[in-house]
């Protein structure tokens, strides 16, 4: 069981968007993108949360394997999926979100705080991945809802004993219903880090634009909120078992 700051306080079938088989990368240099632009402002949004291990920090047999095979250490670091048996990680995705109506709150394992796709909030979380499958975890945004939406502030945040973002490669990925997915990578080595706020989804004047974010925190979703200027009320709060 973890502590982390909570809120004080029927399954749906979605979209998954078109396959896209190319791919736009928001970066320091290129932040921001319009959907509306992209003609992709409709439908279901989808947000995909995934992570694997660095290799270099598991350890074991690699290292023997470097003993017996030193040129092996000229390669590039690996980066390979991960499981339950290798190491305990868990990594959660939530989304703060505020209405036009000025309604605020936040989407989250946390709490159980799921969402609703067809109503306010118009975000829904589907499930909660304890290590990172090869799924991650999916949150849904109703993009046919936009003109009730002020702005979403999707964030990560990670789970009592785990490794840090340093040691842990994270990606959102952003599948629109039409067009290429927009991918964020978190790479940036923060070793004390146990949030991230990552993408920011905002109505600007009719026009959905999507910014990166990738703001690293010393603490959890109450850090997050400051940050941002969201103006909610948090408590402590315990993580329990989602069933899928």
């Amino acid at each position: 069981m973890g502590l982390f700051d909570g809120l004080r306080r029927g399954d749906v079938q979605f979209d998954s968007g078109h396959a896209a088989t190319n791919a736009i990368e928001l970066t320091k240099r290129r932040a921001q993108i319009s959907l509306t632009k992209q003609d992709a402002a409709t439908g279901h949004l989808r947000v995909n949360l995934s992570w694997r291990m660095r290799t270099s920090d598991i350890g074991g047999p690699q290292r023997e394997s470097l003993l017996r095979h030193p040129f092996r250490a000229l390669k590039p670091p690996e980066v390979v999926g991960h499981s339950q048996s290798m190491v305990n990680v868990d990594l959660d995705l939530g989304c703060l979100y505020e209405l036009q109506d000025g309604t605020k709150g936040v989407v989250q394992p946390l709490g159980g705080y799921f969402g609703d796709v067809n109503a306010p909030p118009y975000v829904k979380l589907s499930g909660d991945d304890r290590f990172g499958s090869g799924s991650g975890e999916t949150m849904y945004i109703n993009l046919d809802h936009r003109e009730s939406i002020k702005r979403l502030l999707v964030f990560v945040y990670i789970y009592d004993q785990t490794p840090a973002f340093d040691r842990t490669h994270a990606s959102l990925t952003l599948y629109p219903s039409s067009g290429p997915r927009i991918e964020i990578h978190l790479d940036e080595r923060q070793p004390q880090a146990r949030s991230c706020a990552v993408v920011m989804i905002e109505n600007v004047k009719n026009e959905i634009v999507v910014r990166r974010e990738a703001k690293f925190v010393y603490g959890f979703q109450a850090e997050i909120d400051r940050l941002y200027g969201w103006g909610l009320q948090w408590g402590r709060g315990y993580k329990t078992k989602v069933d899928r």
